[in-house]
């Protein structure tokens, strides 16, 4: 792994086993924001309860924090490399609720009145269908369909829809048309999600309320 500097400043680590960057290279914390936080409309809820998959650097979620008005901000997070996890710890980091990510990698979890972050480790096709129905959004952050299919399939965007409430949004950087379809097949109704450093769009997917 090696660390690269993106155009908004903040930084990303470039995976020699992938051969691809974590994030956007027009700007990583831009990405998080625009890509996940915003269109999982995370400011408007009072409480909300997220699923983080491929947890990476922590940008997501903690761009989540950052934006929380008021109520309780509860996170369960997955990740499958403790070696990416460690790179968190010394980092220069771009979101204010750096402590408390670095709490819940060395403790795995951080609990306050505000505040809970659960962080699993481990491959995410075993840890979903060990989850409760609870979360309102979902961040859907792996490598690229094309480096590593395995984590876009049908198969694992159903057991995702079972754990995600009536309503809830799924948001994903990939527009890709397989990672599409394979999101309708296990029951989403998607949409475009904005477009950030690039002229295709991110991905929306919703759980219908009925």
């Amino acid at each position: 792994m090696k660390w690269i500097q993106t155009q908004d400043g903040s930084l990303t680590l470039h995976s020699e086993q992938y051969d691809e960057t974590l994030h956007s290279l027009s700007g990583a914390k831009e990405e998080a924001i625009k890509k996940y936080v915003e269109p999982c409309m995370i400011s408007g809820h009072t409480n909300i309860t997220i699923l983080d998959i491929c947890f990476g650097l922590g940008y997501n979620s903690a761009a989540a924090l950052d934006a929380r008005r008021a109520g309780k901000t509860s996170i369960v997070a997955i990740e499958n490399d403790e070696t990416i996890l460690q790179q968190v710890l010394n980092m220069d980091y771009p979101f204010s609720s750096h402590e408390m990510l670095c709490h819940a990698i060395r403790q795995g979890s951080y609990e306050d009145q505000h505040v809970s972050l659960q962080l699993v480790v481990g491959d995410v096709r075993s840890v979903v269908p060990t989850l409760p129905c609870t979360f309102d959004a979902v961040f859907f952050d792996p490598f690229s369909p094309k480096k590593c299919p395995e984590l876009w399939t049908t198969t694992l965007f159903a057991q995702v829809f079972r754990v995600m409430k009536p309503g809830a949004v799924l948001a994903t950087y990939s527009c890709a048309r397989s990672v599409r379809e394979a999101m309708i097949s296990a029951g989403f109704h998607v949409r475009d999600g904005p477009c950030v450093g690039r002229k295709s769009p991110a991905t929306i997917a919703i759980k219908p309320s009925e």
